[in-house]
């Protein structure tokens, strides 16, 4: 009796899993559909769900009327550089606040994460006016600075190391000699792989995918990321779908690249931080 309601409950279980995962998954699925289809199939009366043939002629229409390589690597340059300084100055503060002790360092702590309840729109005009200040405006780096360091992820990494980082092991690296330095780069870094794996993750995907602050600051052309070039797919006097959803396809792609590489860091990242030692 108890095994039936086992089997019940689990397959009622994967069933809701599956049908979860299907509702994530058709906008991608929707995506792809109209990407390789003419513009008229968009409206028709019933909506196409199988692929047509027009991948290849809708993102050449893409490539005629915007730079998608220059501002595929403009993005990939801003994604890299923001998600690999996020990952090392986030790591050094969260284990500095996780194992070290210094005065003032709860406040502090408290400080930073009282910025994650401010909304990011109300920093806009005193960043525009420092990038402004320093003439960095229509250049990458406008963009890449600010994002160097973030609230989350100095949490993040600090939780991570608390718990997965035993004291003892950096107390014997000390009495080894090391330095804190030595004790970050070969103790520390070599056991929060996973958690540089998530933050990283989720740092690159939001980078990847930001709109407003690229698009206050870069207004030339040959500077402007994916996510804003997609957007002048808009501007044309006819709106052609497949043109646009052939871009954000593609567009998307390294993201989905990236998630299936580190995906098992992430989960295991995942699975450590429920599961206590």
């Amino acid at each position: 009796m108890k095994n039936t309601k086992d089997l019940i409950y689990k397959t009622i279980l994967y069933a809701l899993l599956m049908g979860g995962a299907l509702i994530a998954l058709f906008p991608f699925y929707w995506m792809f559909i109209i990407s390789t289809n003419p513009n008229h199939v968009v409206n028709s009366v019933p909506p196409a769900f199988l692929p047509g043939n027009m991948l290849v002629d809708n993102f050449k229409n893409v490539l005629a009327n915007i730079d998608f390589f220059g501002a595929l690597w403009n993005s990939i340059i801003v994604s890299t550089s923001i998600t690999l300084a996020t990952l090392l100055f986030c790591s050094l503060a969260g284990y500095a606040f996780a194992k070290l002790e210094f005065k003032g360092k709860k406040i502090l702590f408290i400080a930073i994460l009282t910025t994650m309840m401010i909304p990011p729109q109300l920093g806009l005009i005193p960043s525009y006016v420092i990038i402004t200040k320093l003439g960095w405006l229509n250049e990458l780096k406008a963009v890449i600075v600010p994002g160097m360091v973030s609230a989350f992820g100095i949490f993040w990494m600090r939780q991570y190391i608390k718990e997965a980082i035993p004291n003892e092991l950096i107390e014997a690296g000390k009495m080894d000699g090391c330095s804190q330095i030595r004790i970050y780069f070969q103790i520390v870094i070599p056991l929060i792989l996973p958690a540089f794996a998530t933050l990283g993750i989720i740092t690159y995907m939001g980078v990847w995918n930001d709109f407003l602050w690229p698009l206050i600051v870069l207004k030339d052309q040959s500077v402007h990321t994916l996510q804003i070039a997609i957007r002048s797919l808009n501007d044309t006097y006819v709106r052609d779908y497949g043109m646009i959803m052939s871009g954000t396809f593609w567009a998307t792609v390294p993201l989905v690249l990236i998630f299936l590489i580190f995906n098992k860091f992430f989960i295991d990242s995942i699975v450590k931080g429920a599961v206590k030692n």
